[in-house]
């Protein structure tokens, strides 16, 4: 089974460009699902053959009594699957044992995302301070700036590099998931921000001599990390918004990106389109409309309201 595991991983990374975080996740629930498989005996070798729902099943039973949580879970479940399908497409299988096997139910439930009133304010003090003219703030608030204008992934925001930016026409040429491009129009506050920002980059770019091509750059003049953004969000969000109740993350502000757009009346297929979403149910799953916005547009579009 180790070697199909391996044969799988190669798959992903190669043919379906899924990211490392994927394949990383995946390839450690398919060697935990392979160490229940065998047991005591670690050096037993897996006849993949033999294996049928009711040993996928008695897993996941395994990992609730481990008190691991119905997302993980779900997320091992569909780990497992998708590789028997692969497995069954390379022929080495008859049938997918993981294709009837249901996956837990979930609570529909999304984290509270900042309102338009507190993101705006959010961003109003970052802008001030920014008026200090120190290189780092000019940057962090071209980067929240970005975020929310956007939507982008923090993945795509720290991929960028500068040449993916139009800065006549306003919108970056983002590479998402699975290697696919995609354009997100962005608007006047992030362009000023990113402007602002630019000559404190070449500044540092001639201090560092590393030539480094991404938009976004440390103190060494090197590509900015995914974590890096999320530490200066949270850093930004203790200073400046102190006792706002809601956590706040890159992904949080790609959801109140969708949010607050569908809530001014923009068309849920351009925001799927900007989020870059193969599903539009995925699109919906980010968006949070409140009761009486949907009434406000139902009172200003129904002929019968």
């Amino acid at each position: 089974m180790d070697d199909l595991i391996e044969r799988y991983i190669h798959y992903l990374k190669y043919e379906r460009n899924a990211s490392p975080h994927t394949v990383r996740n995946y390839q450690s629930d398919l060697v935990q699902f392979r160490d229940f498989l065998v047991g005591k005996d670690k050096g037993a070798a897996v006849d993949v053959k033999a294996v049928n729902a009711l040993r996928i099943r008695a897993f996941l039973s395994h990992l609730f009594q481990m008190q691991e949580k119905k997302a993980s879970i779900a997320r091992k479940l569909a780990a497992i699957r998708a590789f028997f399908k692969f497995l069954a497409r390379e022929r080495l299988i008859a049938e997918n044992p993981a294709a009837g096997v249901s996956t837990p139910k979930l609570e529909k439930k999304l984290p509270r995302i900042m309102t338009e009133e507190e993101m705006n304010t959010f961003l109003d003090r970052v802008a001030e301070a920014a008026q200090s003219g120190e290189p780092a703030i000019l940057r962090d608030r071209a980067i929240l700036e970005l975020l929310y204008a956007s939507g982008l992934r923090v993945s795509e925001l720290a991929g960028l590099d500068l040449r993916n930016v139009n800065f006549g026409d306003a919108f970056v040429l983002v590479r998402g998931k699975g290697d696919k491009e995609r354009i997100v129009p962005f608007g006047s506050k992030a362009k000023g921000a990113l402007e602002a920002y630019l000559p404190a980059r070449e500044r540092l770019l001639q201090e560092t001599r590393t030539g480094c091509t991404a938009l976004f750059l440390n103190v060494y003049g090197q590509r900015l990390t995914t974590r890096s953004v999320d530490r200066i969000l949270k850093r930004y969000v203790r200073t400046y918004v102190p006792g706002v109740n809601v956590k706040v993350s890159p992904h949080s502000l790609r959801h109140a990106f969708a949010s607050h757009l569908l809530a001014e009346g923009a068309d849920l297929r351009a925001i799927q389109e900007m989020l870059g979403h193969k599903s539009l149910a995925t699109t919906q799953r980010y968006t949070q409309v409140s009761i009486k916005q949907l009434m406000d547009v139902y009172d200003r579009t129904h002929p019968k309201a």
